[in-house]
């Protein structure tokens, strides 16, 4: 266990002291692979799946913050939606300025989280996001992690409907958006994500907050339970169908990830808690304070040894031994 806290603060050294180039790729290749989620899912737009436009574009995100990531995206996402119908456009333009409001309104900090949950919804590990932003975030995260989840859908109904969307002449303007509203906003398996998912981070941020010991490992134990029940209310009250073991390993490995980022942010020694009370004019203040785990990273230090030099024998000394 020594090792493992040996090598957490080596790898937090590291990172502030490279924290700027480090930042830089993480921008780049998030940029990279949303990029090419986009051209996968959509692509309907043929000059826009060009590598050196997707490369470009990375390479001007990877100096961006996320908030001008999003908005990269964004326009990406929406030219490719435009090829294929301008109704639909114009719907997720909506949308997408109703996120703009939201996110400057709410959560001005929590853009990445526009980007980084359709990338986890589509490599189907979606669960891991409410435990982590219950963990590291505040409860107005919710709104960038639902609207994520929202883009994500968003993008499923264009692959799936890019016909009836492209060769629907036949319906006049009032029952496409009619059709739009219904399966996007109507559908119950995205439905389900938002009122888990949400409930997973209130749930997990309240207790995470509580003075209480283990906070955490209970925080994160009952953002799993919390997900598993919704899940299962959702499918026993309004038959929402779902795959039983993706669900259970999903949690699972929501869980463990979770436990790594609580080393990595939270790890205190509850062993050596200590409390403490002091006054002031105005107060009594009762006090408990809980070390964090820390270690100190041995230093190594390389000795150059030197070969003792042998004293030269002179000639003389030879021939008189020898004599």
């Amino acid at each position: 266990m020594l090792e493992l806290y040996v090598l957490r603060d080596r790898l937090k050294r590291w990172y502030g002291k490279y924290s700027i180039g480090f930042l830089v790729l993480l921008r780049f290749l998030l940029a990279w692979t949303a990029i090419a989620l986009l051209n996968s899912s959509l692509g309907y737009m043929k000059p826009l799946r060009s590598p050196v436009i997707s490369l470009v574009l990375s390479l001007i995100c990877g100096v961006c913050p996320f908030g001008g990531i999003c908005w990269i995206l964004a326009f990406f996402m929406l030219a490719h939606i435009f090829a294929v119908s301008l109704e639909f456009a114009l719907f997720t333009t909506v949308f997408l300025l109703t996120v703009a409001l939201l996110y400057y309104g709410f959560a001005p900090g929590d853009s990445v989280l526009l980007i980084v949950t359709p990338l986890l919804f589509a490599w189907k590990i979606p669960y891991i996001i409410p435990l982590l932003v219950g963990l590291g975030g505040a409860l107005v995260s919710v709104i960038p992690m639902c609207c994520g989840i929202v883009i994500y859908y968003i993008l499923q109904y264009v692959r799936a409907n890019a016909g009836p969307l492209t060769n629907g002449s036949s319906l006049d303007i009032t029952q496409k958006y009619v059709q739009m509203l219904n399966g996007v906003l109507l559908n119950r398996t995205m439905l389900t994500f938002l009122l888990a998912f949400a409930v997973a981070v209130i749930v997990v941020y309240l207790i995470r907050t509580l003075p209480i010991l283990n906070a955490w490992n209970l925080a994160i134990f009952a953002g799993v339970l919390a997900i598993l029940l919704s899940f299962f209310a959702a499918a026993f009250f309004y038959g929402i169908r779902f795959e039983l073991l993706p669900l259970l390993g999903g949690c699972a490995l929501a869980a463990a990830v979770a436990t790594v980022f609580q080393f990595f942010v939270f790890n205190v020694d509850y062993t050596r808690m200590e409390y403490t009370q002091f006054e002031d004019d105005d107060y009594h203040y009762f006090v408990k304070a809980v070390p964090k785990v820390s270690v100190s990273v041995p230093k190594m230090k390389l000795q150059k040894l030197n070969r003792a030099k042998r004293p030269k024998r002179s000639r003389g000394s030879g021939d008189e031994s020898k004599r």
